[in-house]
């Protein structure tokens, strides 16, 4: 067994690279949306009576008087707007890197929502899970992303459900419960089946778990998804060399470094074709 091979088993690939998203991926794509929506408005001279959309796109400009803003919004909406509220003033928070009050903003929020409020509940939910993977309290994370899968379900949403079972199925796996991962993970597919990230994450899994011939199905559909991720490519890399397959390994790292030149996986792919080919 090669040194590199004797590494790759025992604690895989730049374990420390990839970072805990806080917030899921359709908050981002809201963000997004709502900074489009704010440069249309100055362009057009107008102003919307949408708070949220407001209070978000100020998050982009002044983090810390979108922080104040939600403050004094929090203090006195309706209860049918506290959600949004704390919505808002949390991820201005974790724009701040401030995830403790992050944290405690987005279970507030949801303990003020109403019951009925489910896919509020389960997106604040989801937000507070995720910061407080960053702050490394898996344990709370894993139950307050539970709950959220279930307000999840409740409110029919099947998209938010599948992408809180991702960030269930990190918790898990930093737990050492790989098998509830897995099935995790199961769902996460099902219900996204053209992301990439949850085909990355199963073929990961799958390969710590000497599953060698899913962990390669898996990936492949992950580069299918997204031939050019560099994460993707060193994830292959690392499945191939382990199944023996040495000149395949070679050719996903050099993609690696060739399309992601100055990324921190093009650094680890370089250390692993060093290894893989030493002087």
């Amino acid at each position: 067994m090669s040194v590199l091979l004797a590494i790759l088993l025992q604690v895989g690939p730049a374990p420390t690279i990839q970072p805990t998203s806080p917030i899921p991926d359709e908050i981002w794509e809201q963000r997004r949306l709502n900074r489009e929506a704010a440069r249309q408005r100055e362009e057009q001279g107008t102003i919307t009576d949408n708070r949220l959309a407001n209070c978000v796109a100020l998050i982009e400009v002044n983090p810390e008087a979108a922080r104040a803003d939600a403050s004094r919004w929090l203090g006195t909406a309706k209860l049918d707007q506290k959600a949004d509220a704390a919505q808002c003033q949390g991820m201005a928070l974790v724009e701040l890197g401030r995830w403790e009050e992050a944290a405690e903003t987005f279970i507030n929020g949801r303990d003020l929502t109403t019951p009925d409020a489910q896919q509020s509940r389960a997106q604040l939910g989801a937000m507070a899970g995720n910061a407080q993977l960053v702050l490394g309290r898996t344990d709370a994370a894993l139950t307050t992303l539970d709950r959220a899968h279930t307000d999840a379900g409740g409110a029919g949403n099947e998209v938010l459900k599948g992408e809180i079972a991702l960030d269930r199925a990190r918790a898990l796996v930093a737990l050492n419960r790989g098998a509830e991962a897995r099935d995790a993970l199961t769902l996460a597919r099902l219900a996204l089946p053209s992301n990439a990230q949850g085909w990355l994450l199963s073929a990961t899994l799958a390969r710590r778990m000497d599953a060698l011939d899913d962990a390669q199905r898996f990936i492949e559909q992950a580069a299918l998804l997204s031939p050019t991720d560099p994460e993707i490519g060193l994830e292959a890399g690392v499945i191939a060399v382990l199944s023996g397959r040495d000149d395949a390994a070679r050719k996903s790292w050099t993609s690696v470094i060739e399309t992601a030149p100055d990324s921190p996986f093009a650094q680890v792919a370089a250390e692993y074709l060093a290894q893989l080919d030493p002087a």
